[in-house]
């Protein structure tokens, strides 16, 4: 294994798209408006992750459309890097869009054929020095789902990071509209082999599993290989585990109005803290908290707070006031 001086925190490998959000009508009846942002579950967490202080790169394909120039323009400005980016002139820039109603945030999503779906595995040549360069590789169930080329892709990425002493991070962010359950099942088994931290949420296991309870979940995820394991409750909030003991961090008491990137929010601060040196416990109430603040505005980017809004609120927290 080689050891190389770390000069990321962070490097995000997946795909990265524009965001068309309902927002609520101010008149019943009225045809819904959406608010165009940005998306793409690991850009939402490098994203994040560069607003907590990390420093922070990420690797995709993006058209040469407009779309693909603002997010580059987005990332230059959230202090994400960029010079492992590959545009791509053949195919475009992913899109979604994201309605909501009484049973939550709903997704349908114009990314078929996209830049990012064409990632092959010599595109690693290209990310060589950002991935050997940082602390950890982040990864998602997406990132193996948009093809089975990514798919490729992503697991050599890796593979590659792991044998240059860079972990890896994976999120299960299953999206059973991309993949057959029992290719989703195969990929992010071996996935989690390869990964030094999973982040699971207990909805995506027990469709992957079948299994229920917390418990269940994390000795699974170890017994694939991950070394440390941290299950997302959702508003219930997270227990985290490193194969000798496992901690429940309680949900935070918030008004939610969109939750669209708050795993992705949980995931880039969890990392973000890791890179700073706190242990896996703390840096698990510090993305709860996180993520908490996220839900309390729409989009997936726009939300998503800063560290002195996560310090301020676990302050007021401590002090026994209402969140």
């Amino acid at each position: 294994m080689t050891h190389l001086h770390k000069t990321l925190d962070i490097v995000a490998l997946g795909e990265a798209m524009v965001e068309f959000n309902q927002r609520p009508s101010s008149h019943a009846g009225e045809a819904p408006l959406y608010q165009q942002g940005f998306g793409g579950d690991t850009s939402n967490a490098a994203i994040a992750a560069a607003r907590a202080g990390a420093r922070v790169a990420y690797l995709t394909r993006l058209g040469t459309d407009r779309w693909g120039d603002h997010l580059m323009d987005l990332w230059q400005r959230e202090n994400v890097a960029t010079n492992a980016v590959q545009r791509d002139t053949q195919a475009p820039t992913g899109l979604y869009f994201v309605s909501h109603d009484a049973q939550g945030h709903h997704f349908s999503y114009a990314r078929a054929g996209s830049a990012a779906s064409r990632m092959q595995p010599q595109d690693l040549t290209h990310w060589h020095d950002a991935i050997v360069s940082s602390q950890w590789l982040h990864l998602s169930g997406i990132s193996l789902a948009i093809s089975a080329s990514a798919c490729d892709t992503a697991l050599a990425a890796m593979a590659h990071a792991r044998s240059h002493g860079t972990r890896v991070a994976l999120d299960s962010n299953l999206r059973l509209s991309l993949w057959p359950l029992a290719r989703a099942q195969a990929c992010i088994r071996q996935a989690v082999g390869l990964c030094d931290l999973f982040l699971p949420s207990l909805e995506d296991m027990t469709s992957l599993t079948g299994l229920t309870q917390a418990a269940d979940i994390i000795a699974w995820s170890h017994a694939q290989g991950a070394a440390q394991v941290v299950l997302k409750l959702g508003a219930d909030g997270a227990v985290a585990s490193d194969g000798h003991h496992q901690q429940k961090v309680p949900g935070h008491l918030v008004t939610a109005v969109d939750a669209t990137g708050a795993g992705d929010c949980f995931a880039g601060n969890l990392l973000a803290r890791l890179s700073a040196g706190d242990d896996l416990w703390s840096a698990t109430a510090y993305a709860n908290a996180a993520a908490a603040l996220s839900v309390q505005g729409y989009g997936a980017v726009a939300p998503l707070p800063r560290q002195e809004d996560v310090l301020r609120h676990l302050n007021t927290l401590s002090k026994g006031s209402p969140t």
